[in-house]
């Protein structure tokens, strides 16, 4: 039998913080007022460099973490976001999720932008806590009582102290620059039997009978968004890697489906047509907020250039006989539920 060792002690760690006097030398009430005033003044400081936003081109982009995100934070970026999420509820059937879920008690949404999302599954799962996040304060104020937002960099270290039921993360391609990362900290993040799901594109465009082209306008653009991308850290084809990188990260029972995407009404399904008019929406009025920071600052295209540019492709997405399309993947996967006494 081994001896039994006597605890450890930890020497009492001496802590010197120096404490501002000016807050300390007033009466109670003048100090309050002063300590108070001093709190607000600094939180708004902080506040103002988190919406300290940057321009190029025109466009608005986020302050915090400057650069890590490419697309913009205006209006119209905002409305295009909501146009995307539109456009992927009509392609999932009107669900929101493909997980299947059971009463969830805490739900994160990566990279929330609007919001939208984050608000309807609010609405679904009224029990739920549900947090959103994202680089950008664009969010709506009046929200369900169960939805919170918060600035946040999901690409830096997790800090929640409590696991979520349920995490969600939907349409980040060319956003991010270490999916694995992502992966692995969703899964420490999960509570055991809690869901995943990653929605993302597959960023290749194609037709279904050849009639884009190689040398298209379209095609040279996507080919140039798509390396340009890669050159820079970022994937902007995520899709196909979803499954493979969930079930490196230690998910169990990886579930992946595809939609297609079609651009524009060219489908004879209905489905496909609602899809594909949303999609050319969201293409033909925002385009030039995909593609200029990535365009601009890497590249070093003039506002001209790219508007130039932006226009050839929208005149032949105007073609009726031009049919491009690409796949929009959506996965998820369980983490192991915990090991109960009949296990043992």
């Amino acid at each position: 039998m081994s001896a039994v060792q006597e605890p450890s002690t930890t020497e009492p760690m001496e802590i010197d913080v120096a404490v501002d006097d000016r807050l300390q030398n007033s009466d109670d009430d003048d100090g309050d007022s002063a300590y108070e005033d001093e709190t607000n003044s600094m939180t708004t400081s902080l506040a103002s460099k988190v919406t300290a936003y940057n321009f190029k081109h025109g466009r608005r982009y986020h302050a915090y973490k400057e650069g890590s995100y490419i697309y913009p934070n205006d209006e119209n970026e905002s409305e295009r976001l909501d146009i995307v999420h539109k456009m992927v509820e009509v392609s999932m059937g009107g669900q929101l999720h493909f997980s299947p879920l059971e009463n969830p008690k805490r739900i994160l949404d990566i990279g929330t932008g609007t919001g939208i999302w984050a608000m309807e599954i609010g609405d679904k799962f009224p029990q739920a806590d549900v947090l959103g996040n994202d680089l950008s304060p664009i969010q709506p104020r009046w929200v369900p009582p169960n939805v919170h937002f918060e600035i946040d960099d999901v690409e830096a270290d997790w800090t929640y102290s409590t696991k979520f039921d349920y995490i969600h993360c939907r349409t980040m391609a060319a956003s991010l620059r270490d999916w694995p990362r992502l992966m692995k900290q969703c899964f420490e993040n999960l509570a055991p039997g809690g869901y995943a799901e990653f929605i993302d594109y597959d960023g290749v465009y194609t037709s279904p009978d050849g009639s884009l082209k190689e040398n298209s306008d379209v095609a040279v653009l996507n080919r140039l968004f798509m390396k340009t991308s890669a050159d820079n850290g970022m994937d902007s084809s995520p899709g196909p890697k979803l499954e493979g990188w969930m079930k490196d990260a230690g998910f169990e029972r990886v579930t992946g489906t595809r939609r297609m995407l079609p651009l524009g009404t060219w489908p004879a399904d209905r489905t496909l047509k609602e899809v594909g008019a949303w999609n050319y929406l969201m293409m033909s009025e925002g385009l030039e907020g995909i593609v200029n920071y990535l365009f601009g600052h890497f590249l070093g295209m003039s506002k001209e250039e790219i508007l130039v540019t932006c226009t050839k492709v929208r005149r032949q997405l105007n073609d009726p006989k031009c049919h491009i399309m690409y796949p929009l993947h959506i996965v998820y996967g369980r983490k192991p539920a915990a090991p109960t006494e009949d296990d043992d």
